[in-house]
Formats: structure tokens, sequence, C-alpha cells
């Protein structure tokens, strides 16, 4: 069964990054995805990898990040990294009876 995550906090990126890794993109989503795969995974949300390609997920997330938006980087990922911690925290709430 698939769910709706637009609902929780971050929903939508996941929705994005999930969609993405499917189809085998390396997107900032699916990045962000992949950084919080053993939390995903602990709450049943599966997917397919993406292939490791010599640096962290966190580094090549940041490096995309600044490449589009410059000095503010470093605000945009920590920005991320809170919105998926959010979402984990939020899904077995709203989906602890599923």
């Amino acid at each position: 069964m698939e769910r709706d995550l637009s609902q929780l906090p971050g929903g939508d990126l996941v929705q994005k990054g999930l969609a993405d890794l499917n189809r085998g993109m390396r997107t900032e989503e699916s990045l962000l995805v992949m950084i919080a795969n053993p939390s995903l995974r602990q709450l049943g949300i599966t997917f397919r990898p993406l292939e490791k390609l010599g640096i962290p997920f966190e580094h090549e997330l940041f490096e995309r990040l600044q490449d589009r938006v410059g000095k503010a980087a470093h605000m945009d990922y920590n920005s991320l990294i809170r919105l998926i911690v959010s979402f984990a925290n939020a899904y077995p709430r709203l989906y602890r009876d599923s």
C-alpha cells in the first residue's frame, strides 16, 4: 500500500526522493532519503538505494546545495536534515496502527 506522505513535514521531499530513487536518479531529494536510509527502513519505508560514489551522501548533498545556492548551502543543508528528522518522528504517529 502506497501512503500519502504529503501530510508529514518534508513528506513532499521524501515522496520525490523515493520516486527519484526508483528511477535511479541522483537528486537532492534522493540524496536526502539516502541520508535517512536507516531511520526510514526502521519505519518500513523501502526503496532502491543509490550506489555510493566514493563520498558520503551527506557530502554529495552539501556539494549540490553549494553549487546551487552558494554560501546559503550550510543553512539549507541543516534545514533539510531537520526536516527529514521531523518526518521520521511524525511518520509513526500518523501511521502507528497501519
